[in-house]
C-alpha cells in the first residue's frame, strides 16, 4: 500500500525510533526538502504532514531517542529538533552543524551517502577527496 501517493518524486523514507513517523525527501516545493508524516495503516485516520528542511533538504535520519532530526543539503548537514510526544509533531529550525564535501549521488548509493551515531553526535561521511600525482617508481634493471 502507497504510504505517500502524489505526483512528485519522494524517497529516502526513514522511521522515526518508536516507528510513529515517517521523514522522506519530496521535491513537491520544486527542490528536495524534507517533511515529516505521521505513519498509520488507517487512511480514515489524520496523518499530518510538516516541512522539516527550509531552504533544501535530503536523506532524513532520526536521533535514536527520536528528539532530533538530522538531514544533508549540497555541502551541509543540519540537525533539527522534534517533539514527537502525543498525536501531533513539530519541528525548530534547522542549524548547520557543518559542511564536507561528499560524494556525488551518482557516484554511490543516496542513503549510504552518511551515517549518524546513535546519540547523534558522530557523523561517520563518504566524503570527497582530492586525487593527487602519485610519485613515480624507479625501476633499475640489470642492476649487480
Amino acid at each position: 500500500m502507497p504510504f505517500v501517493n502524489i505526483n512528485f518524486q519522494t524517497d529516502d523514507g526513514k522511521f522515526s525510533p518508536d516507528g510513529r513517523w515517517v521523514a522522506y525527501r519530496s521535491m513537491e516545493s520544486g527542490r528536495p526538502e524534507v517533511y515529516v508524516q505521521g505513519f498509520n495503516l488507517d487512511p480514515s485516520q489524520p496523518r499530518g504532514k510538516w516541512q522539516v528542511s527550509v531552504a533544501g533538504g535530503e536523506l532524513p535520519r532520526w536521533r535514536r531517542d527520536g528528539k532530533e532530526l538530522f538531514f544533508h543539503f549540497n555541502d551541509g548537514f543540519y540537525a533539527v529538533d522534534v517533539k514527537t510526544d502525543g498525536k501531533s509533531f513539530a519541528a525548530g529550525i534547522p542549524r548547520l552543524l557543518f559542511e564536507v564535501p561528499t560524494v556525488s549521488p551518482s557516484n554511490t548509493l543516496s542513503g549510504a551517502r552518511f551515517m549518524v551515531s546513535r546519540d547523534g553526535q558522530r557523523f561517520q561521511v563518504l566524503a570527497a577527496v582530492e586525487k593527487t600525482a602519485s610519485s613515480p617508481i624507479e625501476v633499475l634493471l640489470n642492476w649487480r
